[in-house]
């Protein structure tokens, strides 16, 4: 397995020089020591530890030299025996060697389920390292941790708490996908997630759903439905615990479709409306299945409202603050809203500013699967057309065309196959 990692790291479509132990240790969450120790150390002979490896790696079945558990039980006789009670599940490996970094205000108890720790060390890993990373890591957790205790002989008697998990972290697997760039495949996880959140009885986490199929129809040029998808969040949490955070995201969704409608006016409203709900404080305790959403989140959404407005100096400012906020451990949000700024400098004719800052966000990302992301340093080449002959353009595009090709192979090579269709 440690040749593995080691020719993964010197593949030619990194370039001349090949990805860093340290950079490949921060994406699989592991030290650099322990990732040097895999791959100079002896062979690794556990089964278990193979087959962690195998899967945090994406390595086909087909290619390994042993079986995935998947592999066995196909061909397992219908009388092995099963335990008489589950053992509590854990984490994937990758998982549980990840730091935890969570947005203000949401920060994991002593007392969590096993399942709430694995949602916020996915949430962390997956806001530094992407969902094309991490995708099929979260569909095993769903089949071989959550789906047994829903359909198989590991049944407990926790069975809305249990449907809920089912339906929070197949939403987090419909941002994943969206995030690798299989929307369709995004919009079947939303729609079952909705189904499984209104089984467990969480009308928070069902708003939630709502909110983030209101983006992806964002994303799809769809706004009513996306305005449409907004209110209906606002209905669900009408029978639910007041949730700000909560109230202020379906508002800035729906600020967002108003912004794609030009509707400068009621996308004010809509706006200064999530500003002033997420200053609220709420005694009720959120379901810890619905994602945070604070000032940084209402930034980027009010910074994309503007810029579709055409009001660039808003634009601008909103991105600035988006990036103030998004420190370490926010390695995707913070390069959106970079990406965000560029497009703006470019629009306000500030080529030169937008290329230097266009380079930080290659050099940040180095690490990061989002297609999202890929596709919008692609959109960059056009957008700086117009300026190719000043001498900053010049020497930026031939960098971001190597970089766009680099990162386009090798986002294929980790994501064929992760992504059921």
């Amino acid at each position: 397995m440690g040749h593995v990692i080691r020719a993964y790291r010197h593949h030619p479509l990194h370039g001349p020089r090949p990805l860093s132990q340290d950079l490949v240790a921060r994406w699989l969450n592991v030290t650099q020591a322990y990732l040097s120790r895999v791959e100079s150390g002896p062979p690794i002979t556990d089964l278990n530890r193979l087959i962690s490896w195998a899967r945090v790696l994406g390595i086909p079945s087909r290619l390994l030299w042993f079986k995935l558990p998947e592999d066995r039980q196909e061909h397992a006789s219908i009388n092995v025996p099963r335990p008489r009670q589950p053992s509590a599940p854990s984490p994937p490996t990758a998982v549980q060697h990840s730091t935890v970094m969570p947005l203000a205000g949401v920060t994991p108890m002593l007392g969590d389920t096993p399942d709430v720790a694995a949602l916020y060390a996915f949430r962390a890993a997956d806001r530094q390292v992407g969902g094309g990373h991490l995708y099929a890591t979260v569909t095993s957790y769903l089949q071989t941790a959550i789906a047994p205790r829903l359909f198989g002989a590991q049944g407990t008697n926790n069975g809305a708490d249990d449907f809920t998990a089912a339906g929070g972290f197949t939403e987090m697997a419909g941002w994943m996908a969206h995030d690798a760039g299989h929307d369709s495949v995004a919009g079947r996880h939303f729609h079952r997630s909705l189904d499984l959140a209104q089984m467990g009885g969480d009308a928070q986490l069902s708003a939630h759903v709502h909110a983030s199929l209101s983006h992806l129809f964002l994303h799809l040029g769809k706004p009513r439905d996306a305005i449409h998808r907004a209110r209906q969040g606002h209905s669900v949490l009408t029978a639910a615990p007041p949730m700000p955070a909560l109230s202020a995201r379906l508002l800035a969704m729906e600020a967002r479709g108003l912004a794609a409608l030009d509707d400068s006016a009621a996308c004010a409203g809509a706006l200064l409306q999530a500003e002033k709900t997420l200053e609220r404080s709420s005694a009720e305790e959120p379901s810890p299945w619905v994602s945070p959403f604070d000032a940084g989140s209402l930034a980027s959404e009010a910074a994309r409202c503007m810029r579709r407005l055409g009001h660039l100096d808003e634009a601008e400012r909103q991105a600035r603050q988006v990036m103030e906020l998004r420190a370490g451990g926010h390695t995707r949000s913070r390069a959106f809203a970079q990406l965000l700024l560029v497009n703006v400098l470019i629009a306000q004719g500030k080529p030169e500013e937008a290329c230097a800052i266009a380079y930080e966000v290659l050099e940040a990302t180095q690490a990061l699967s989002s297609h999202l992301v890929t596709q919008q340093l692609d959109e960059l080449r056009s957008l700086l057309e117009p300026y190719r002959t000043g001498p900053a353009v010049a020497e930026f595009l031939p960098w971001l065309e190597q970089a766009v090709h680099r990162r386009v192979g090798l986002y294929r090579w980790l994501t064929s196959g992760s992504v059921v269709r």
